[in-house]
Parts: structure tokens; sequence; C-alpha cells
């Protein structure tokens, strides 16, 4: 399992609008200046985000974007689940039905199978308020 740079970026978008923002809006450009990360690129990132709730925008002089909930209620696993592809650590477990040809003989998979569940529970576990709180 890698994480893209998209996940790693999303993840620091958050950060910054949990720490920075207040509630209120914040230029896209003022994240990607404080981030060191073009803001075309974080126009993809944030599309994203806003797609699926976990932000919100608003266009015009005092615009920007915002969280839809607070820090504590996003999870890393959700939003690295939204980002990335896949967190699965082998191809097998990439899909909802493991259609391996060798999965009843597999030595492996029980191993596999755990590893994929420990790394889903341990993100799912991390919150955007903690990795705020890291410092």
């Amino acid at each position: 399992m890698m994480v893209s740079t998209r996940g790693r970026y999303a993840l620091r978008v958050l950060i910054d609008l949990a720490e920075k923002g207040s509630g209120g809006y914040v230029p896209l450009i003022d994240i990607a200046k404080r981030q060191e990360i073009s803001e075309k690129y974080l126009e993809s990132v944030v599309s994203s985000l806003v797609k699926a709730g976990m932000l919100e925008g608003m266009r015009g002089k005092r615009g920007g974007y915002r969280l839809t909930k607070k820090p504590a209620e996003y999870t890393v696993g959700d939003i690295l689940k939204l980002t990335e592809k896949s967190m699965a650590p082998v191809a097998c477990l990439d899909c909802a039905v493991n259609s391996c040809e060798r999965k009843e003989s597999c030595k492996t998979l029980p191993m596999w199978t755990e590893l994929d569940k420990r790394i889903n529970d341990y993100l799912q576990s991390v919150t955007l308020a903690d990795l705020c709180e890291n410092e």
C-alpha cells in the first residue's frame, strides 16, 4: 500500500482548514501558499472533497472552502478511501469479492487479510482532530 500525492494533499488541505478555518471560508490560494502546493493541482483535490461532502465551497470575494463537519468527525480512513484507488496490501484483496483462483489454498491470505483489517481499523481510528493535535 502506498498513499498517493493526492491522498497526502487531501489530508494537508483538510488539516489546514481545520487549523486555520475557524468555520469561515478560506481561499484556495491561501491554502496553496501555506502548504506549498500548486493551486491548480489543489483545485482537483478540493473538487473531489466537495463532491464527497467533506468540504463546501463559496465563490466570490469572500469565497473559499470550509469543512462541513467538525474535525473529530473526519477519519483518515474515510479521506484516503475517497482519494486512493485501493488501500489493500495485495491485489487479491483489492475487490469486494476475492476472485483469486488460489484463495482456498493460499497460506498467506489470512495474514494479508489481517494486515488489511489492521490498516483499515487504524486509519478509521485516527481523526482530523488527532492530526491537528500532533505538534
